[in-house]
């Protein structure tokens, strides 16, 4: 574990080296070269929190950050917080570390071992000592409102409990995440989202956890697993180190004008099944395409309801599969086939590793 005991660096260093990281990209995981940004921007001193509350972000703030860590590892930086007795972070930050070492916002340096991990909602649990001071954040449960205002806490640029603000800019996004799996039902912000804020809770300002921060886009949009997906995921890594993400084996697509035109639709409801997995659950069930025409592709089903929801988009599609349902359900859906429109009953499986 490295000491926290570090020499104190001088406000150029600082400078410079926050104009590197500048140009290191905004995926939201930062690469501290081994002995991070973050004593510099400290000068070696602890964090002070100021105890005048100026509103709203300050009360928040205060309420929340002791409970905010950064994460170090052989290969970078990024942030966690404390939820239900563990550390939530990130997968992506985690992954093939097998030494991982956190630090509290009062400056305790703590190890912490891996003891579950999922690429399919970038998320890790970890397990370390925790301070006292550092309570449990909850999550939120439900989706929040677009518009609602949120905060993202977190060690952008190595820079230790730091926070900004912004609103939920929308919801029901398929994330690409770091390592390259989409990930359903992902929060959408402009909340100012840089390297090393990967991992970090974005709060209300109820003191609630949105969304655990991934990755940020630039011009104004980052991106957060959903709470709704973490309160089902984290608690079967913290029991079991691992999660069966529910499935059905199908490549669904938005039902554009040349689809529609092409299957003879007469409005553009529900998601164009083009391809079904052959040994996948619903394999005996649903049909994929079958041919083109004016090269749009035709004889697949739509996928118009599932579980009593409405589905309009490959995106929504996602996001009832992964909040909604789980391996070994049987789930009503109605789909259209052949100009009529029927209802079935879909397998859902688990999603292969």
């Amino acid at each position: 574990m490295r000491s926290s005991n570090r020499p104190d660096r001088r406000r150029r260093d600082v400078l410079i080296a926050l104009g590197t990281g500048a140009l290191a990209g905004t995926a939201g995981c930062l690469d501290t070269g081994g002995d991070g940004g973050a004593d510099a921007a400290n000068d070696g001193n602890e964090t002070n929190h100021s105890t005048q509350e100026e509103g709203p972000y300050a009360r928040v703030y205060e309420e929340t950050v002791d409970s905010v860590v950064l994460v170090q590892t052989d290969a970078g930086g990024g942030t966690g917080f404390v939820h239900d007795g563990s550390l939530i972070t990130n997968q992506h930050i985690t992954r093939g570390q097998s030494t991982v070492s956190v630090q509290f916002s009062r400056n305790d340096w703590r190890e912490a071992s891996l003891i579950g991990e999922d690429a399919y909602a970038d998320l890790a649990v970890l397990e370390a000592e925790l301070p006292d001071y550092a309570g449990s954040i909850s999550l939120l449960e439900g989706q929040p409102a677009v518009g609602t205002e949120v905060v993202a806490l977190g060690n952008p640029f190595g820079l230790e409990s730091s926070v900004s603000a912004g609103i939920v800019s929308g919801v029901n996004r398929s994330l690409r995440s770091p390592t390259g799996v989409t990930i359903p039902d992902a929060i959408q912000t402009d909340t100012a989202i840089n390297p090393g804020n990967s991992g970090g809770p974005l709060v209300t300002l109820d003191g609630v956890v949105a969304g655990v921060i991934s990755a940020g886009g630039g011009d104004n949009i980052g991106f957060a697993v959903s709470a709704a997906l973490a309160r089902r995921v984290v608690p079967a890594l913290a029991e079991t180190g691992s999660y069966d993400h529910p499935y059905l084996g199908v490549n669904a697509l938005a039902i554009s004008p040349e689809i529609a035109a092409a299957n003879d639709l007469p409005d553009p409801a529900g998601v164009y099944i083009h391809e079904v997995a052959p040994d996948g659950p619903t394999a005996d069930v649903l049909q994929g395409s079958t041919g083109t025409a004016n090269d749009a592709p035709i004889g697949g089903d739509v996928l118009v309801t599932l579980a009593d929801s409405a589905i309009e988009t490959p995106s929504q599609l996602s996001s009832v599969l992964a909040i909604e349902l789980s391996p070994g359900d049987e789930v009503d859906a109605t789909i259209r086939r052949d100009g009529g429109e029927r209802s079935i009953e879909l397998p859902v499986g688990t999603r292969p590793q």
